[in-house]
C-alpha cells in the first residue's frame, strides 16, 4: 500500500467525525447484515428437517452467542486500542497492539472451545431441550464449537481492520464467506446426509476460509496501515491491558445477553413449550438480523470515538455520538416498517413445509411485536459502544446488563409469567424493556460526553 492510500483511512478516522462514523459503518453495517444470514441461512436449510432440529438449534443460540460474543467482543478492543494509538499518532504502539490482539484471538480461541464443547450438554438440558431437540442441538453445537477459532480470527482481525478504519476488505472477505456458506450448506445438509451437523460444518469452513483470506492480508501481503510482526512479537502487559479493558467487557457483553436469551427460552418453554422456542428462535433470527445495521453504526463510533479520544477532541466525540444516535434511529424504524409490514412473507422462510407450517402465524407476531423497541434501540446502542471507543469497557457491559438482564428479562416475566399473558406478554415485554432501558442509557452517555469534553478541555 502506498504513503497515500495507507493515509486515507487513517485521515477519514481523523475528519469529519460525522463522514467518518456513515463511510465507516456502511461497510461494516454490510459486513454484518451478511455475516448475520449465516444463521438466517441455516435456518431456512434446517426448517425442512423438522421443529425438533429448529428447537434444537435454538437451544444452541444462546451459546453460539458467547462464541460470536467473544470474538466480536476482542475485536472491539483491538479497535478501541488501535484506533486510540491511531489518534494519538503513535504508529509504533498501534502495529504493537494489532500484535498483541492476534495473540490474544489464538489463546481465547483456545480456551473457549475447551470450555464451551464441556458446558454444551449440560447448558442444553437447562433450557429445557430433551429428546429429539437435544440430540439435534447436539449434533449442530459439537462441530460448530470445534470451529470456534474461524470465529474468532475472522472477527477478531475485522477488529484491527476497523481500528485503522479499514472497512472494505473485511466486508469483502465477509462477503465470500457467506456465498460460500450458502453454497455448502444444502451439499452438507441434504446431499453428505450430515442433517443438523451439515448447518454447522459449512458454517465452520466458510468462517475458516473468510479469516484465513483476512490474515493473508495483514501477515502475508502486508498492506495495511498497522505492521504486524509476529517473529519479534514481545509481550506488553500495558498494550494487552488496553485491548482487554475493553475486549473482556464487550465479549462478556454478549455473554450477558446469551444469559438473558437463556432466561427468555426458559420462560417461553415454560408457556409455550417446543412450539414457543421454534417460534422464538425463529423470530429471534429475523430481529438479530435487524440489529446488525445498528451494532454497526456503534462500531463505527468505536472507532471514530477511540481515535477522537486519543487525539483529546472532545467536541468531535460529541458530534460523532450525535450523528450516530440518527442515524440509527433512522435505520431501525426503517427496519421496524419492514419486519411488521411483511411479517408473513418473513416468517414462512422459516416454515415453508408442511410439518412446520404451523408455525407462521406466532413468528408473524413475534415480529410485529417484539421488534417495534428497534427505534428506541438506535439511541441505546451508539450510547453503549461510545463507551468502548473512550476505553470504558465495563460501563458499556454494565448497560448491556441493564437493558437485557434487568429491565427486559424482568418485564418479559412480569406480562409472560406472573400477569399470564404467555408468549404475547413475552414478546411484549422483549420490547418494552429494551425500549426503557435504551432510553436511560442514552441520558447517561449525554452526561458522560459532557463530563469528558470537561476533563478534556474541548
Amino acid at each position: 500500500m502506498t504513503e497515500k492510500n495507507e493515509n486515507k483511512n487513517v485521515a477519514l478516522m481523523r475528519g469529519n467525525p460525522e463522514t467518518a462514523v456513515k463511510k465507516l459503518a456502511i461497510p461494516i453495517m454490510i459486513s454484518m447484515i451478511i455475516t448475520a444470514l449465516y444463521n438466517i441461512i441455516d435456518g431456512i436449510w434446517v426448517a425442512g428437517l423438522g421443529q425438533a432440529a429448529i428447537a434444537g438449534i435454538g437451544f444452541v443460540t444462546p451459546i453460539f452467542m458467547i462464541l460470536n460474543g467473544a470474538s466480536v467482543g476482542l475485536g472491539n478492543g483491538a479497535t478501541s486500542a488501535i484506533s486510540r494509538y491511531v489518534g494519538a499518532r503513535d504508529k509504533e504502539k498501534a502495529d504493537s497492539a494489532a500484535e498483541h490482539s492476534l495473540f490474544i484471538f489464538i489463546v481465547a480461541s483456545i480456551i473457549l472451545t475447551v470450555v464451551l464443547l464441556l458446558i454444551l450438554k449440560p447448558l442444553l438440558i437447562t433450557y429445557g431441550a430433551s429428546g429429539q431437540s437435544l440430540a439435534e442441538g447436539m449434533k449442530y453445537g459439537i462441530p460448530l464449537f470445534i470451529g470456534l477459532i474461524g470465529f474468532m480470527i475472522s472477527n477478531g482481525a475485522t477488529g484491527i481492520l476497523r481500528g485503522e478504519g479499514d472497512m472494505k476488505r473485511a466486508m469483502y472477505a465477509t462477503i465470500f464467506g457467506v456465498v460460500l456458506n450458502a453454497i455448502l450448506d444444502p451439499i452438507c445438509i441434504y446431499t453428505l446426509g450430515l442433517g443438523s451437523a451439515g448447518a454447522a460444518v459449512a458454517t465452520v469452513v466458510s468462517t475458516l476460509i473468510g479469516s484465513a483470506l483476512i490474515l493473508y492480508w495483514i501477515l502475508i501481503k502486508k498492506d495495511t496501515y498497522v505492521d504486524i510482526n509476529l517473529s519479534k512479537f514481545k509481550f506488553n502487559s500495558e498494550i494487552s491491558k488496553r485491548i482487554l479493558e475493553v475486549g473482556i467487557p464487550a465479549s462478556m457483553d454478549m455473554f450477558m445477553m446469551s444469559i438473558a436469551i437463556s432466561l427468555y427460552l426458559i420462560f417461553i418453554s415454560t408457556v409455550g413449550g417446543e412450539y414457543g422456542v421454534a417460534v422464538f428462535t425463529s423470530g429471534q433470527r429475523l430481529y438479530l438480523f435487524g440489529i446488525m445495521p445498528l451494532t454497526a453504526i456503534g462500531a463505527a463510533i468505536v472507532a471514530v470515538v477511540g481515535s477522537a479520544y486519543g487525539a483529546k477532541n472532545g467536541d468531535y466525540i460529541k458530534r460523532a455520538h450525535t450523528y450516530g444516535v440518527k442515524f440509527a434511529v433512522a435505520v431501525g424504524l426503517v427496519i421496524t416498517i419492514i419486519l411488521v409490514v411483511f411479517s408473513n412473507q418473513l416468517a414462512f422462510m422459516f416454515a415453508y413445509t408442511p410439518a412446520t407450517a404451523h408455525l407462521v402465524p406466532g413468528i408473524a407476531l413475534f415480529l410485529q411485536l417484539a421488534t417495534l423497541c428497534l427505534p428506541f434501540t438506535g439511541i441505546g446502542m451508539p450510547s453503549s459502544f461510545l463507551y468502548q471507543g473512550l476505553g470504558k469497557g465495563m460501563t458499556s457491559l454494565i448497560w448491556t446488563i441493564i437493558r437485557e438482564v434487568i429491565f427486559t428479562v424482568i418485564t418479559t416475566y412480569i406480562l409472560g409469567i406472573i400477569l399470564g399473558w404467555g408468549l404475547i406478554g413475552i414478546w411484549i415485554g422483549l420490547s418494552l424493556g429494551r425500549l426503557l432501558a435504551s432510553i436511560l442509557n442514552f441520558i447517561f452517555a449525554r452526561y458522560t460526553i459532557k463530563k469528558v469534553r470537561k476533563e478534556l478541555g474541548t
